[in-house]
C-alpha cells in the first residue's frame, strides 16, 4: 500500500509542480491585472462603496419566498470557507517552504483577486436561479457557464469538480488540521476527533441553507475576532521588531535576502497556491455562496465578496504570518504546519496557546466545512435535482472528514491542490469570456450611484438574456439609469 501511495502521491506531485509553477500563476496574476485594468482599479476606488453595501440594512431581509438568504448571510457563508486552514496551516506551510516572500505573493493574488472576485460573483447574481423546491437561490460558475456561453457540458464537469475539490477534499483538509491541532494540544487520537466532527458536521448539513447561512453568521465573527485580537497582541508586543519582519517579506519575496529559506520561484508558488487556498479569489467558489443572496443589482454581492478577498488575506493571513515570522520556532524550524503555529503563540502565552489555537482551528475549519458542503450540494443540484443525490454526497461528505482526520498530510495538500488547479483554469476561462456582460453590469450600478439612487437591476434594459431570476417583473423595474418615480 505504500509503495501505491508513493506513485500517487509522485504522479499528483508532478502534475501540480507544472500547474502551480507556470499555468495558474499566469492565469491568475494575468486575469487579476486585466480585470482591474478593465474596471478602473475598482477594488480600491470603491472600497467605501463595499463596507456600504456590507452593512446596507435594505439589503439585510429575504423577500419571503422561500430560503433566499440575506446579502449579509452570503458574504458570511462565503468569509467561512475563506477563512479556514488557509489562514492558518496554509501560511504556515507557506512561510516555512517558499520563506517569508510566499506573503507578498499572497498579499498580491489578493489585491488584484478583488476585482476577479468582483466579477465572478457578479456573473454568479447575474445567471442565478430559483430550486423548483426550496425556493432558495441557487448559482455559480456552472450555472453562468450554462446560461451565458450555452455550454452545459462545461457546467456539469466544473459542478463536479466543485462538488469533489469543496465537498469531500477540501474538507478533508479542514478535518485534518482540526484533528492535528487537538493532538497536539490534548493529545486526543484523530479518529476520536474526526468521529466526533462526523456528528458535528451531519447535525448542520442536514438542516439546509439557512441553517448554513444561521451557522456561518454566529461563527465566523467570533472565530476571526478571537484570533485576531490574539494576533494584535502580538504585534503590539513585538512592536519595535515589525519593521524587520516586513522587510524580511519584501526582500524575500525578490530574492534580496534568502536567509530564511525558499527560493523566488517557491515563495511565488507557495504564495499563489496557498493565496488562492485561501481567498479563493478566480477559483469559482465563492459565487455560489454570492448567487444565494436576495439583492437588487448582482454587482451589490461583487462588492461584497471583494471585501470578503481582503479580509481573509490582506487581514487574517497577515495576522497568521506575521505571529510565525515574530517567533522563534521559525527560524529553528520547530513544528510543521499548525503545530509550528501553536509553537509559536507559546512563545507569546505560554501553555494556553496550544488550546487556544486548537479551538480557533476547530472554528475555521468546521465554518468551512460547513460552507464548503453547501458549494457541493447547490452544484449536485446543478446536475441533478434530486434528493437521493443530495443524501448521498451528504453522507460522503461525513465520509471524507472522518477520511481526511486520519490521513497525512502531503496527500491531503496534493490532492486539493491539484482538484483545486482544475478548478481555476475552467473558472477563469469563463470569467474571461464573459467580462463584457459583468463590466456592463458592474456600469450600470456604478451609473445608478452617481444618480444617487440604490441600483436596481433590469437584465432587459441591459440585453441581457437567460437570466430568468432577473425577468420577472421587468415592468416594474427602471431602466439603466432612469430614475424611478419615487425619486
Amino acid at each position: 500500500m505504500n509503495a501505491i501511495q508513493q506513485v500517487i502521491q509522485g504522479s499528483v506531485d508532478y502534475a501540480n509542480n507544472i500547474l502551480w509553477s507556470y499555468v495558474l500563476i499566469a492565469v491568475l496574476i494575468g486575469g487579476g491585472i486585466y480585470f482591474t485594468i478593465r474596471t478602473g482599479f475598482i477594488q480600491f476606488t470603491y472600497l467605501k462603496e463595499m463596507f456600504r453595501v456590507t452593512l446596507d440594512k435594505s439589503e439585510q431581509t429575504t423577500d419571503d419566498k422561500g430560503e433566499s438568504i440575506t446579502s449579509l448571510q452570503s458574504f458570511f457563508i462565503g468569509a467561512a470557507t475563506r477563512i479556514g486552514t488557509g489562514n492558518l496551516a496554509g501560511v504556515t506551510i507557506a512561510v516555512t517552504l517558499g520563506g517569508p516572500g510566499a506573503v507578498f505573493w499572497m498579499w498580491m493574488v489578493a489585491l488584484l483577486g478583488g476585482a476577479t472576485a468582483l466579477i465572478e460573483s457578479t456573473l454568479a447574481q447575474v445567471y442565478k436561479v430559483r430550486d423548483t423546491k426550496s425556493n432558495a437561490y441557487r448559482g455559480g460558475p456552472a450555472y453562468y457557464i450554462e446560461k451565458g456561453l450555452k455550454n452545459r457540458a462545461l457546467g456539469i464537469v466544473f459542478a463536479i469538480l466543485i462538488a469533489v475539490t469543496f465537498g469531500l477534499i477540501f474538507n478533508s483538509v479542514q478535518s485534518n488540521t482540526i484533528a492535528a491541532a487537538f493532538d497536539n494540544a490534548f493529545g486526543i487520537n484523530t479518529a476520536v476527533v474526526g468521529a466526533a466532527l462526523v456528528v458535528l458536521t451531519g447535525l448542520v448539513i442536514f438542516g439546509g441553507v439557512h441553517r448554513v447561512a444561521k451557522f456561518s453568521a454566529i461563527i465566523v465573527p467570533i472565530m476571526a475576532g478571537l484570533y485576531l485580537i490574539a494576533a494584535l497582541y502580538v504585534v503590539v508586543t513585538n512592536l519595535s521588531e515589525l519593521p524587520g519582519v516586513f522587510a524580511m517579506i519584501f526582500k524575500s519575496a525578490f530574492g534580496i535576502e534568502q536567509a530564511f529559506g525558499g527560493s523566488v520561484g517557491a515563495a511565488i508558488s507557495l504564495g499563489v497556491k496557498r493565496g488562492l487556498f485561501s481567498n479563493e479569489a478566480g477559483m469559482g467558489s465563492a459565487p455560489n455562496a454570492a448567487a444565494a443572496a436576495e439583492v437588487s443589482h448582482p454587482a451589490k454581492q461583487g462588492f461584497l465578496q471583494t471585501l470578503g478577498v481582503f479580509l481573509d488575506t490582506l487581514i487574517v493571513c497577515t495576522a497568521t504570518a506575521t505571529i510565525i515570522l515574530l517567533s522563534d520556532s521559525y527560524a529553528a524550524g520547530n513544528g510543521e504546519g499548525i503545530g509550528m503555529l501553536q509553537n509559536a503563540l507559546s512563545e507569546e502565552f505560554g501553555a494556553i496557546a496550544p488550546p487556544f489555537i486548537a479551538l480557533s482551528v476547530f472554528l475555521f475549519a468546521f465554518s468551512s466545512i460547513v460552507g464548503s458542503y453547501y458549494y457541493g450540494e447547490t452544484n449536485i443540484e446543478f446536475i441533478k435535482q434530486s434528493p437521493a443525490a443530495v443524501f448521498g454526497f451528504r453522507i460522503a461528505t461525513m465520509g471524507f472528514v472522518f477520511i481526511g482526520s486520519v490521513l497525512s498530510l502531503g496527500m491531503v495538500w496534493s490532492f486539493a491542490d491539484l482538484f483545486m488547479a482544475g478548478m481555476t483554469l475552467i473558472n477563469m476561462t469563463a470569467i474571461l469570456l464573459l467580462s463584457g456582460i459583468a463590466l456592463k453590469v458592474i456600469k450600470d450600478y456604478q451609473e445608478q450611484r452617481k444618480q444617487g439612487l440604490d441600483p436596481v437591476f433590469s437584465a432587459k434594459a441591459l440585453g441581457i438574456e437567460n437570466t430568468e431570476c432577473w425577468d420577472v417583473e421587468e415592468e416594474a423595474r427602471p431602466a439603466a439609469g432612469e430614475v424611478p418615480p419615487s425619486q
